[in-house]
Parts: structure tokens; C-alpha cells; sequence
């Protein structure tokens, strides 16, 4: 699912910041670079002004595109070495941008946990899948449930954390149906693994936010994920 702090508002911000021609020139000549470039360099590779150079660099900086590094390129030190430049490489974020939402590396990442651990324990594999899921989602859940102190109650914390997690939660009458699947192309082609992985990290979601009035449940439907939320007290046939 990855860190809701990184939102999805903020990941179309710095892909369309790329958008600008000459922005994305400099990017580009940036992260080909193999040491981090000066604002003279840059604007030499692309024959602009500098300042306009340093403008558009500092707003790659802004939208966590690049990085700024401070070096003195004399390999002087000490007094009389002058001030070290301000130099610009790839940032080690990632910025990517699905629509619809998906999280294929979440999955991935679980996936490969699980069969290490199995592989070193001797655990059956799909237990460990998703004990390690039921865990995470716990985990991601206190995270979500300290931010949203100002949720009304647990069932709005719980839309907010979908929401912020690409699952598109529409209320339905007392349920929240989830309108995107964010490992769907996995769900399609292995779907009781992945489907019985993403239901266990929802229910340890709904734990960590300490939703009790709401249990996860496996009910699916065409065009939508196959875990659904209903009221805690409602039979699970």
C-alpha cells in the first residue's frame, strides 16, 4: 500500500511538473549525469539562462524530483577553499502514478517475505502470507488511526484510510463496498492467494484502527475488489 504521508495528489504534481519542456530537459540531463550537476552546467547542456535554469531545478527539488548535494568541486578545504556548490542528482524518492490505483510492489514485497520466511521456518507458506499481511495492515492502521483523531467515528477513520490507500470506499447502505482493487491484475490471474492476502490486510486495517463495527469479508462482484466491509454484527454467509 506504501506510506499514505506520499500522497496520490502530490505524485500528479511532480509528474506533471515534467510536463514543462525545458523542465524536463533538465531532469533528464540530471539523472543521466554521473556525478551530481552545478546550475552552470545544466544551463550549458540545455542553453538556457541560468536563472531560468535555477528556477526550474528548484522546482524539481520542490516536487522531490531531484536533490540538492553541497560539494566543493576545487577539493580544497579550509579557509580560502571558497563555499561549496549547490549541485543537483535524482532524488531517491519514487514518484509513480496509476490510475486506477494499484500497489503491485506492497504485494511483491509480501509475496517474497513470505516465501523467505517459510523457506528458513518451514511454516506452510500461505499461513505466513497472510499472518504477514494481517500484521501489516495492523501496522498501517495504528499509523492512519493517529492522524485521524478528528474522524467522527471509526467507521469515517476506516473511509479515510481506504481512500488514502487507492481502494475507492463507497458507502452502500450500512457496508463500504471498495471500488478498485489495488492488486488487480494479480487478483485476476492467482485469485484465491491474492484475494485471501488482501482480505487478511484489511481485517488487521480495520484492527489497528480499532473498527470493531466493521468486519472485512470475501464478496465478489465484477468491476470491483473482492473484500467488502459490513456492519460487525451482520452474518458473513
Amino acid at each position: 500500500m506504501g506510506e499514505p504521508d506520499q500522497s496520490w495528489a502530490s505524485h500528479v504534481s511532480a509528474v506533471a511538473a515534467l510536463d514543462e519542456p525545458t523542465r524536463r530537459r533538465l531532469y533528464d540531463f540530471v539523472v543521466r549525469s554521473a556525478a551530481p550537476v552545478s546550475r552552470d552546467e545544466a544551463a550549458e547542456a540545455v542553453d538556457v539562462p541560468r536563472t531560468t535554469v535555477a528556477f526550474h531545478l528548484d522546482r524539481l527539488v520542490a516536487e522531490g524530483l531531484l536533490e540538492v548535494a553541497h560539494e566543493r568541486r576545487s577539493g580544497r578545504s579550509g579557509p580560502g577553499a571558497g563555499r561549496p556548490a549547490k549541485l543537483y542528482r535524482r532524488s531517491a524518492e519514487q514518484i509513480a502514478v496509476s490510475l486506477p490505483d494499484r500497489r503491485y510492489e506492497l504485494a511483491a514485497m509480501l509475496l517474497a517475505d513470505a516465501v523467505s520466511e517459510a523457506d528458513t521456518t518451514g511454516e506452510p507458506p500461505r499461513a505466513v502470507l497472510d499472518r504477514r499481511a494481517r500484521d501489516l495492515g495492523r501496522d498501517l492502521g495504528r499509523d492512519v488511526g493517529r492522524t485521524s483523531r478528528d474522524a467522527p467515528d471509526s467507521r469515517h477513520a476506516a473511509l479515510r484510510a481506504l481512500e488514502s490507500f487507492g481502494f475507492e470506499p463507497r458507502p452502500v447502505d450500512t457496508a463500504i463496498v471498495l471500488g478498485n482493487c489495488p492488486f488487480h491484475s494479480l487478483a485476476r490471474q492467482h485469485t484465491e492467494l491474492v484475494c485471501g492476502m488482501n482480505l487478511c490486510l484489511l481485517d488487521g486495517l480495520l484492527d489497528g484502527l480499532a473498527a470493531t463495527d466493521l468486519t472485512a469479508r470475501l464478496a465478489p462482484a465484477p468491476d470491483r475488489c473482492c473484500v467488502r466491509l459490513d456492519p460487525a454484527d451482520r452474518a458473513t454467509g
